[in-house]
Formats: C-alpha cells, sequence, structure tokens
C-alpha cells in the first residue's frame, strides 16, 4: 500500500513537473499541448494508485486536477467523467466534496445537453444527502431536479422513481399535500399501463394514508375515488385495512385501530414509512377524540 502512495506522488509531481514546463514562451513552441496531455495521464494514473492504497481524498484531488486539466483544454466530456470519478473518491471521506463535483459534471453535461446523464447525478447527489448527509430537505430538492430532466427525456419511468422519494420524504416532514400529489399522479400513470397497474394498489394506499394522516372525512372520500379508478383496489387487503381504520377513528376506538393495524402487520410486513404514518394518525386521534 505504502509503495502505491509513494509510486502516486512521483507521478503527481512529474504531472506539476510536466505543466511547469508546457507554461514558458518555448514549453508552447515545443510540445506544449502534449505536456498536459502528460499531465493529465500521470494525474489519472496517480489517483488510480491512490485508490488501490486507499487513500481516497488523495485520489479525488488527482481526479479533479485531471479535470481541470481537460475543462480548460475543452475536452468537455473527459473533464465531466473525471469530476465524477472524483467524486466517487469523495464519497467515502467528504461528502461536500463529493457533492461539488458531481455538480461540477452536471453543468457540463446539460451545456451538451445530455440531460439523462445529469438526471442520474442528481440522482446520486440525493441519494447522498439521504444517506451520509441525512439532509432531505437538500435530497429532496436533487430527486425533484433529477426528475425534471427525466421527464424531458421521457424517461418517464425514472422521473416517477425520482417522484417517489419525493413523496416518500415530504410524508414524512408532514407536507401530506404534497405527497398526495405525488402518489395520485404516479398511481393514475400507472393505471394506463398493464405492466404497471398493479403498482398502482400501493401509491393509492400511501395516499389514502396521508389523506388520514391529515383528515378523516377527505380519506373516506379519496379512498372512494381510488376504488373508482381502479376497481380492483376494492378488492385489496390496503383498501379494506384503510376503510376499516376510517370505521375505527369515526366511532372512536383507538384500540380496534391498533388490533387492526397488528392484525395487517402480521401477515403483510408493515415498513418504517407506514409504521410512522400509521403511529401518527393514531397519536392524531388519542389527542383529538372528537374526530366527528
Amino acid at each position: 500500500m505504502a509503495d502505491n502512495e509513494e509510486k502516486a506522488m512521483q507521478l503527481i509531481a512529474e504531472a506539476e513537473k510536466k505543466l511547469n514546463s508546457s507554461k514558458g514562451f518555448f514549453g508552447s513552441l515545443f510540445g506544449g499541448s502534449n505536456k498536459v496531455e502528460d499531465a493529465v495521464e500521470c494525474y489519472q494514473r496517480a489517483a488510480n494508485m491512490f485508490k488501490i492504497a486507499k487513500k481516497w481524498s488523495k485520489a479525488g484531488s488527482a481526479f479533479f486536477e485531471a479535470a481541470n486539466l481537460h475543462a480548460k483544454a475543452g475536452s468537455r466530456h473527459d473533464a465531466a467523467t473525471n469530476y465524477v470519478d472524483a467524486s466517487n473518491c469523495y464519497k467515502k471521506t467528504d461528502i461536500n466534496e463529493a457533492v461539488a463535483c458531481l455538480l461540477k459534471a452536471i453543468d457540463i453535461y446539460t451545456d451538451m445537453g445530455r440531460f439523462t446523464l445529469a438526471a442520474k447525478h442528481h440522482q446520486s447527489i440525493a441519494e447522498v444527502f439521504e444517506t451520509d448527509g441525512n439532509d432531505i430537505q437538500r435530497a429532496i430538492q436533487h430527486y425533484e431536479q433529477a426528475a425534471d430532466y427525466f421527464r424531458g427525456e421521457e424517461s418517464t419511468s425514472s422521473a416517477n422513481k425520482c417522484m417517489l422519494k419525493v413523496a416518500q420524504y415530504a410524508a414524512q416532514l408532514e407536507e401530506y399535500d404534497k405527497a398526495i400529489q405525488i402518489y395520485e399522479q404516479v398511481g393514475t400513470s400507472c393505471l394506463n399501463s398493464s405492466l404497471l397497474k398493479h403498482s398502482a394498489k400501493e401509491y393509492f394506499f400511501r395516499a389514502s394514508l396521508c389523506h388520514l394522516a391529515v383528515d378523516l372525512l377527505n380519506a373516506q372520500h379519496a379512498l372512494e375515488k381510488y376504488a373508482q379508478q381502479y376497481p380492483a383496489f376494492q378488492d385489496s387487503r390496503e383498501y379494506k385495512l384503510v376503510k376499516t381504520l376510517c370505521e375505527h377513528l369515526e366511532e372512536q376506538n383507538v384500540e380496534g385501530f391498533t388490533e387492526t393495524v397488528k392484525d395487517y402487520d402480521s401477515i403483510s410486513r408493515l415498513d418504517q414509512w407506514y409504521t410512522t404514518i400509521l403511529l401518527r394518525i393514531k397519536k392524531h386521534a388519542n389527542d383529538n377524540p372528537d374526530l366527528r
């Protein structure tokens, strides 16, 4: 490992030497551009040596230098590729640097009209913020931007995937109207595809629970609307669960609400998102006993 790091440092020194010798009048006259290309190659080789040595920040820095040189030389695609390489290294040590490198790549791709690639990198930034960064608001912003670019390129499936992430986090942040709108839009769009039709059940289920977290009457109306849009939803366990929960809340039967959720969970395991929303609905019922 130490050997690889040492070789990488030598390559960095070699790259800097080539760059310095290309700057003067005689350097420009006698193969200055070739020396810059050689320097780029040295930085890239150094970055890979640093990766082997697991010196991730140094690897990121070397790729970043290579990217900058490509950008100055007008090799935009190569520059963007190296910014992404730098970001992948920085992800292991410095989230802010990783994001900054991806933003540079995105600027290049959008300028080139490569919006699908820009969308994918916005998605990557969102994933960084939702996992390592734990910054949900910024994750939402980048998922929304990714969805916008995907939609512009007619990549509806990828756009919906990003927007479902937005809906998931919007509900967690108690921005229920936003979550409902997205779940309804995606659910409705799924009904137009024989392959995706079955997925509509989950999105209408999530939208119903978001309604229930806000208002019982709206939830009941929404449930019937979804059943009309997608008749098969009415026969699902999800529909029956929400219908029964509405009845328990109308009767101010919090114990019945709890037992119904437990029974459902014993057969179809509820994930953390569902559990969080259902606990909020129950708490709301406890805090507001006269729900009618």
